[in-house]
């Protein structure tokens, strides 16, 4: 009975076709917080590792080699590792889970959920670097998206498979016109990416930001500012990652990341920390040759019919619009809205100033007469704030110039248009038609 046993079993074995693999494993050499090296492994970058046994264990991953040793950046938290902890390989971090199954959902850098709702079940698969795509696979912008904001919608309006800067200094409205935006846009699926945020933001842009009906057509990819900096990066990739399958599938997709320059900022930290020179303004190049690799991913596809329209948030440090990161995206994007802190002072929201600011698809989705009514409020505009000191001074005379005449006759109306309140909607026909009616006729 035993030999009969022991027969059938070896024969199961051997037809299972079992082949043997060594485990791989290698040593900590050095760790000073966030880079470590080992020593023994031989692995490619972009492998997830575990360093340590028990408690004292985090996850790292492969990001270079230097003198025959393998580095790695820190994923989690501080761990009491010892010299000589073992390293062993995880996997790849080569695909992100996509699909439904995600809609509603909240999920970390690495893909992990965080709303407490459950492991996420069904999702597909997608490469997290994104496919390779001819560009003349990639489609024209020839139809408007509404959002809902009246100044957008009106003087800098969005195209389907555009991509857009919100370039703005910390405190001035981004975070709220973002919501303003989410709330009213027609897309089919919202994929939100927040990014080297605080904390605290991510929930407040749930609960008042992302609510509703909007929540459940929406995917939420949440690495705050306390990740690590390989983190921040994949959370930029996987939101784009899914953006890309949704698109894939045929769906108009409208993808907000929030902040870009969050994410040149985690370029910066794993540069420096492998050594590479620093050039602009601190920036490694990596970091900022980073930026049109993730951006370039959005657009539309002729294959699906689908589309990504991406709006990013640009971070302007010190409000300086020459920044390395702002003058990049602004080189990539297909237009910029520009926020004024000097308008936000005067109390006028969304705090968009108008005459910096530009949408690049403009012209080939809206019609002529909206097009010259456009023109005509942004020179009433540049008018008047060209003389602005001279008419608050009283050392301008009524009637010495009739630009500067009519430019102040209009300045009320321009600023009515440009205010709206954070829980208002304003559709694209509305928009169009309340600016045509005022400066269609010049």
């Amino acid at each position: 009975m035993l030999n009969r046993f022991t027969a059938d079993y070896l024969e199961g074995v051997a037809a299972a076709d079992f082949a043997p693999r060594p485990r791989v494993s290698g040593r900590l050499a050095s760790f000073d917080g966030l880079l470590m090296e080992a020593t023994g492994l031989s692995l490619p970058v972009g492998t997830i590792c575990s360093i340590g046994t028990g408690k004292a264990r985090v996850e790292a991953e492969v990001i270079g080699f230097r003198s025959g040793r393998t580095l790695l950046m820190n994923l989690g938290g501080p761990a009491p590792l010892l010299p000589q902890a073992p390293v062993r390989p995880l996997g790849a971090p080569g695909e992100a889970e996509v699909g439904a199954a995600l809609l509603g959902r909240v999920v970390d850098g690495a893909g992990k959920p965080i709303d407490g709702l459950g492991p996420i079940r069904g999702a597909g698969h997608w490469p997290i670097a994104g496919k390779h795509q001819n560009p003349l696979d990639r489609g024209r912008v020839l139809k408007p998206m509404d959002v809902g904001v009246r100044a957008i919608n009106g003087l800098l309006t969005i195209g389907q498979g555009q991509r857009i800067g919100i370039m703005a200094g910390s405190g001035v409205g981004k975070s709220v016109l973002l919501g303003m935006i989410v709330r009213a846009a027609e897309a089919e699926v919202i994929v939100i990416g927040l990014i080297g945020e605080r904390s605290r933001e991510v929930a407040d842009f749930l609960e008042t930001k992302v609510a509703g009906d909007a929540r459940q057509r929406a995917v939420v990819v949440a690495v705050p500012a306390n990740h690590s900096p390989v983190l921040r990066i994949r959370g930029a990739l996987r939101a784009t990652a899914i953006a890309e399958a949704f698109r894939a599938e045929g769906k108009n997709v409208l993808l907000i990341m929030d902040s870009l320059t969050r994410v040149a900022h985690a370029g910066r930290e794993i540069g420096l920390a492998l050594g590479e020179p620093a050039s602009a303004r601190g920036y490694p190049p990596s970091a900022i040759a980073m930026l049109p690799n993730l951006i370039e991913r959005a657009g539309t596809d002729v294959s699906s019919g689908g589309s990504i329209t991406a709006i990013y948030t640009v971070l302007a440090d010190g409000d300086d619009g020459n920044d390395p990161v702002v003058d990049s995206a602004r080189s990539i994007l297909d237009g910029h809205i520009v926020l004024s802190r000097q308008l936000a002072e005067r109390g006028i929201y969304p705090a968009i100033d108008i005459g910096p600011s530009v949408s690049r698809v403009m012209t080939d989705i809206t019609t002529k007469p909206h097009q010259r009514a456009a023109r005509i409020l942004r020179g009433h505009l540049a008018t008047y704030e060209e003389n602005r000191d001279l008419v608050l001074m009283g050392a301008y005379r009524s009637g010495a110039d009739p630009a500067i005449d009519q430019a102040i006759a209009c300045h009320g109306a321009i600023t009515e248009y440009i205010r709206q309140g954070s829980d208002d909607v304003v559709s694209l026909d509305d928009a169009i038609a309340e600016l045509t009616g005022v400066f269609g006729d010049g």
